[in-house]
């Protein structure tokens, strides 16, 4: 990645440390820490915006006021199944994400699918940046592949053969719909 927003200080709105350290490989030049102690409010947004922005604005509220508050919100949205889960993918998933999604497509032929990615950063000043991702593809039949997490064992991107589970984790730090969203937002940061 470019020098865009290089040195940027931010707060990453998750308690989760897998999210800081791919904040951190995609932000590599950003001094970034997890929003510490925080009761984050319900997702209950229309949009992956919608809750990117509830998180960021949350982190606003409770975070270092110095800081830039950076969040995100995604999911896969699947042609059979009318493009859902989509926003509620993790509350559909539950954890069991290659489970579910290969059960609710048994015997479809249509496996269309597309990882969704935004991104909301708020400078200390509220002002807000973002940034879209949008990583086109198909579900396998079948898991495959040992990296990544959630849906990767059966995304296989367009113009792939394998899935995102086999293409690893360095491909994805490059490909993914964070990575395009993240690229985007550091468009937005020249």
């Amino acid at each position: 990645m470019d020098g865009a927003g290089a040195g940027l200080r931010a707060t990453v709105c998750s308690a989760n440390p897998h999210k800081l350290a791919e904040f951190e490989a995609l932000f590599p030049d950003w001094e970034l820490e997890l929003l510490a102690n925080a009761d984050f409010p319900e997702e209950d947004g229309l949009t992956y915006l919608d809750n990117a922005r509830i998180k960021a604005r949350y982190g606003r509220l409770v975070g270092p006021r110095d800081r830039w508050m950076l969040a995100d919100d995604s999911g896969i949205e699947v042609a059979a199944l009318g493009e859902g889960p989509g926003v509620q993918t993790a509350r559909w998933a539950e954890g069991r994400h290659v489970e579910k999604l290969l059960a609710a497509l048994d015997g479809e032929a249509d496996r269309r699918a597309q990882y969704v990615c935004e991104l909301v950063a708020l400078s200390p000043e509220h002002e807000e940046r973002r940034g879209s991702g949008v990583l086109p593809g198909t579900i396998a039949i079948a898991p495959a592949g040992s990296e990544g997490f959630g849906f990767d064992p059966v995304f296989v991107p367009r113009g792939r053969d394998r899935t995102v589970a086999e293409l690893g984790d360095a491909w994805k730090g490059e490909h993914s719909h964070r990575a395009i969203a993240a690229r985007s937002l550091r468009d937005t940061l020249r």
